[in-house]
């Protein structure tokens, strides 16, 4: 290498340059990461990113102060890493009108859910682990509260359809409450636990959530272990797709940034009408179709209860289901002894739904609360079949 790199302790001496055509930001965060972003903006820079919580949240000001200036924000490697899944959505299937996405998209929660399926251990215990090999961050927050892949498929559901970037729309949901016996009846059911970001379209609006869900262990997508991620997309004309890969790590952000560097370069003499547009559509044919609410989401469900092991409970329970309008697609009902030891009085019972919706579903649950043989807190998970 040559010594002809200038480093520079002042950030702004970059945006300062005229002989800089392009800038790249990698601190993360709001403050300062969104103050340079613009600035370098007004300058008539480009812009390659890859602050995912920074775009989630005030993209579509960032979006609109550089198409005011003719300029482009590449963010590749602010979703998934290293897998070219921005550009497949914006350039490689835009023959299609994708119906839905659902992807893996946060390394650290799908290596705790990997680990505590694989040891049987609760989620405290692995998570001290995951922090001790620095899968987790000391804060680890952001990502085992689902927020991280909120904002990544905030940007995926603005891209696949057009809607302007909503994050505070989303409902998120992370996996610091699920149990090591949650996984192992999942399993039981043929069924793995990962949280999933998933953004639909529906004739009501569009879905955009992030949450534990069951998934069939038959999808590729269940097999996905580890850090990795993995994102699926459904269009119309090419069905289902996945994209799998490294989601994180030095290497796999360089790629994506390298990849973004080059796309600008080869487009920037371009004129800036023809260029792709940030969001796959031109700011002007943005859709107003609104974000669901978690209530009107449809889905279907796994439930387990802690009940007393005494006659008439499941008929109660299943009573509450039917005149809600909830159908029961499977049960599992442990003896009370692999539950609580010998000679224990409660079981735990497992129950699957046919689809039904999320405000249904919460009334139910509200019902069955109440009940005093329910002995603790319900568990639910929205499971997606995701077929």
């Amino acid at each position: 290498m040559g010594t002809d790199v200038q480093v520079v302790s002042d950030a702004r001496a970059v945006i300062a340059n005229p002989e800089i055509d392009i800038v790249v930001e990698l601190i993360g965060g709001y403050g300062i990461a969104r103050q340079l972003v613009m600035e370098a903006i007004e300058a008539g820079k480009h812009v390659v990113t890859a602050n995912k919580a920074l775009l989630a949240v005030h993209g579509t000001e960032i979006f609109a102060a550089a198409h005011r200036k003719g300029v482009m924000v590449a963010f590749e490697a602010a979703v998934a890493g290293g897998i070219p899944i921005i550009k497949s959505l914006r350039e490689g299937l835009t023959a299609n009108r994708i119906e839905w996405i659902a992807g893996i998209i946060n390394g650290t929660t799908n290596f705790i859910l990997s680990e505590m399926r694989d040891k049987g251990l609760d989620f405290d215990v692995v998570l001290k682990e995951a922090q001790r090999l620095g899968y987790a961050e000391a804060d680890p927050t952001f990502d085992i509260e689902g927020v991280d892949a909120a904002h990544k498929v905030t940007l995926m559901s603005a891209i696949a359809f057009g809607i302007p970037v909503q994050f505070d729309k989303a409902y998120v949901e992370g996996i610091t409450q699920l149990g090591a016996q949650d996984i192992k009846y999942a399993e039981q059911l043929g069924y793995r636990i990962k949280l999933l970001g998933i953004t639909k379209r529906t004739d009501k609006g569009i879905e955009l959530r992030v949450h534990p869900s069951l998934v069939p262990m038959k999808r590729l997508i269940a097999n996905v272990e580890g850090a990795m991620n993995a994102v699926m997309v459904h269009g119309d004309a090419v069905g289902t797709t996945l994209y799998y890969g490294k989601g994180a790590g030095s290497e796999p952000t360089a790629s994506a940034v390298i990849a973004d560097l080059v796309d600008i370069t080869r487009l920037h003499t371009a004129d800036a009408a023809h260029r792709v547009p940030h969001l796959a559509f031109q700011p002007d044919a943005m859709s107003d179709t609104p974000v669901l609410a978690m209530g009107d989401v449809v889905t279907s469900y796994y439930l387990r209860l802690k009940v007393a092991d005494e006659a008439g409970v499941l008929t109660k329970v299943t009573g509450i289901l039917a005149e809600t309008g909830i159908s029961i697609d499977a049960m599992l009902q442990r003896e009370a002894d692999e539950v609580g030891g010998e000679g224990s009085t409660q079981t735990d019972l497992i129950i699957l739904t046919h689809d039904c919706v999320e405000a249904k579903m919460n009334q139910a649950i509200a019902q069955m609360q109440a009940l005093p043989t329910v002995l603790a807190p319900i568990t639910r998970i929205r499971k997606e079949e995701l077929a």
